[in-house]
């Protein structure tokens, strides 16, 4: 007797709601996603095992870069046009609303304050292009110690990070947590990269 052949027949799936769950799934990364601001300078830090983030706000980063040069960042807008009021009284310097506008959206600086003013004037691309001298940490002109000490008087809960190069002279380092330390502020973070935690033998 011949044998009967059974037709074979290919399993079928449909794709559509996995297609569906995609484009949802990028929708929401790509509402949900922030994306790092531009920084004045790049600093490579050093690397470490310690397992401590900073808060996302609340934040005083002082940067130092491989030239030596300290930069100065704070976050939320509010509190930069207000800190730019205080500088302003402070030095005698009169920012107009659109350069304090223009400081409120800037990740941080490094320039004195005689020449922030036509640091702002100037457009988004020539300002990317100026080398930018770095805050006077100097004894006799310690710029830095003002912009920390007004930061402090608007938001009491702010804490202090130092995001040092790994090729920065430790002279302007101890410059820059000498001012901290006139101010009575001992405790500050040290900005690393994350190190893989050696394996226990």
């Amino acid at each position: 007797m011949p044998k009967v052949k059974v037709k074979r027949t290919h399993p079928s799936l449909d794709m559509t709601p996995m297609v569906d769950l995609a484009f949802l799934l990028v929708t929401f990364f790509m509402l949900t996603t922030k994306f790092a601001p531009e920084e004045a300078v790049i600093v490579d830090t050093p690397s470490s095992v310690s397992e401590i983030k900073l808060p996302d706000s609340n934040v005083i980063t002082l940067s130092v870069d491989g030239e030596n040069r300290v930069f100065f960042g704070i976050d939320g807008q509010q509190t930069k046009e207000a800190l730019l009021g205080k500088i302003s009284e402070k030095y005698g310097v009169n920012f107009t609303p659109e350069e304090t506008k223009t400081f409120s959206l800037m990740t941080n600086f490094g320039v004195p304050v005689n020449q922030l003013k036509s640091y702002l004037a100037m457009e988004t691309p020539e300002r990317k292009k100026v080398n930018q001298p770095g805050i006077p940490v100097d004894s006799a002109r310690n710029e830095l110690k003002d912009w920390i000490l007004e930061t402090r008087k608007l938001n009491q809960k702010v804490i202090i990070a130092i995001k040092g190069d790994v090729n920065v002279n430790y002279e302007t380092v101890q410059k820059v947590v000498k001012t901290l330390q006139d101010q009575k502020v001992n405790r500050f973070n040290l900005v690393t990269d994350m190190e893989t935690r050696p394996a226990k033998l």
